[in-house]
């Protein structure tokens, strides 16, 4: 029987395969990594979700929305400065998820799964480090209208509940563009007062919190 020469891959051929595998893992990563994104956008959600029933439950309770802060509230009180009693209220207010506590099982709600910090708040225009991320410096993902509560509203206050805004990701980097950007590209997972959620853009996040509140 004629032995059979063993042929070895050439330096071309393996270089070959090595370039078709980098091109395959060039095309799948980007997808496998926003397949990712949208699953963690998706928690991130559900999160919200959660926490708007919770809310819901407490303004049963009180009739108001919940007396409480988010982390920039209690980081950077003289964003209140202008309203009447503002810094008292400040320091006497609790955290978002110690007065939802009673309504919420587990403290893994708060944090968002894309949450990689900040340094600088959307909405209050301030400098703040939430790093490595909000989550873990301050137990919260996520913006309240701190406002709602100040003005002592409740849901049925609201002359639109499906337009006020609740509840946000407290930046916009993490479902969007890099979290040291501005502007176009930013998303937001945002809770409304009729307990929907939905991922809204820059120009719609900013067109939510100027909306105005009753008086």
């Amino acid at each position: 029987m004629t032995d059979m020469k063993k042929r070895a891959f050439t330096l071309i051929e393996i270089l070959v395969v090595l370039a078709i595998i980098a091109v395959l893992a060039a095309i799948l990563l980007p997808v496998l990594s926003r397949v990712r994104e949208k699953g963690r956008a998706a928690v991130c959600q559900s999160n919200l979700k959660q926490i708007g029933t919770a809310i819901t439950m407490y303004a049963q309770d009180w009739d108001y929305f919940p007396r409480a802060l988010d982390a920039a509230d209690k980081n950077a009180p003289q964003i209140w400065s202008g309203w009447p009693g503002g810094a008292q209220i400040m320091a006497e207010t609790p955290m978002l998820p110690v007065v939802l506590d009673p309504y919420i099982k587990g403290d893994a709600v708060w944090g968002c799964p894309s949450d990689s910090g900040y340094d600088y708040d959307d909405i209050a225009n301030v400098v703040i480090d939430a790093r490595p991320t909000a989550y873990q410096k301050f137990g919260i993902s996520y913006s309240y209208r701190t406002e709602l509560m100040l003005r002592t509203l409740s849901d049925d206050r609201l002359p639109e509940p499906a337009e006020t805004n609740v509840l946000n990701d407290a930046n916009g980097g993490w479902h969007g563009s890099s979290t040291f950007g501005f502007g176009e590209g930013r998303r937001y997972n945002m809770l409304f007062a009729d307990n929907h959620v939905k991922s809204v853009d820059y120009a719609h996040f900013r067109q939510a919190w100027a909306k105005p509140l009753p008086q």
